[in-house]
């Protein structure tokens, strides 16, 4: 059977533990998260076919933590308009240089995606591409060399977090593309393999089929030990 880990599965819903590194989704023959579930659903089921496999989110390949499949294609729709109405609740932890001040609030940026390039910049409200961002914090802990930190997502913007902590000189460890100084996780020799301390890790949407509420969480990943932080 796959090593994917399943963190919840019904016959409308597949929830997994992304492991940070691994693409959530790419083309045939690369390495993915996607991938993954596909074959973890045709081994399981023994289906001689296609797998159909819906996905209503992702999560970046430097992030490690909780995602959203869906197993048909009306699971698939009514979840992507959950996404898209903001009524998935979303909580990230992350490992940040320096300790934001105060304890717990909330960041409001504009931002905008730079064109060809996987990075986002912050930006004017008046431009035309301007994307409002906002999160709410909470210190969870302060460390030697950092902060545990608690994000809860009002919006979904391309590398929110990772840009807005920057912004406010608390970059993520290892994420070098956002100004960090600090490494993180295993050496890498690729600066795509590298990882970044962000873990999606619980999400809560209303069941597709149901509707009462489903809360997923993931478990710490190995790396994360280093610093004794709570599981």
């Amino acid at each position: 059977m796959s090593a994917l880990r399943v963190l919840f599965e019904d016959n409308h819903c597949l929830v997994v533990d992304k492991p940070a590194g691994l693409l959530t989704q790419a083309p045939a023959g690369v390495p993915s998260l996607e991938a993954e579930a596909r074959a973890y659903l045709k081994e399981k089921y023994g289906k001689a076919g296609n797998v159909y496999l819906g996905i209503p989110h992702r999560l970046d390949r430097p992030v490690s933590g909780v995602l959203l499949f869906a197993k048909s294609s009306k699971s698939a729709a009514r979840l992507a308009e959950q996404f898209r109405e903001r009524g998935v609740h979303k909580v990230y932890w992350g490992l940040v240089e320096g300790v934001p001040a105060p304890a717990e609030g909330q960041w409001r940026d504009w931002l905008r995606k730079l064109k060809d390039e996987a990075r986002t910049v912050q930006s004017q409200p008046e431009e035309e591409v301007a994307k409002e961002a906002v999160l709410r914090y909470r210190v969870l802990r302060e460390l030697d060399a950092g902060a545990l930190v608690e994000f809860v997502l009002e919006t979904g913007r391309m590398h929110q977090i990772r840009l807005q902590a920057s912004l406010r000189g608390h970059p993520l460890w290892g994420d070098q593309d956002y100004g960090a100084t600090r490494k993180f996780g295993p050496t890498t020799e690729s600066k795509r393999d590298r990882i970044i301390a962000l873990h999606a890790r619980r999400l809560t949407f209303l069941h597709p089929i149901r509707y009462d509420p489903v809360i997923v969480e993931a478990p710490l990943p190995p790396h994360w030990e280093v610093v004794n932080l709570p599981t």
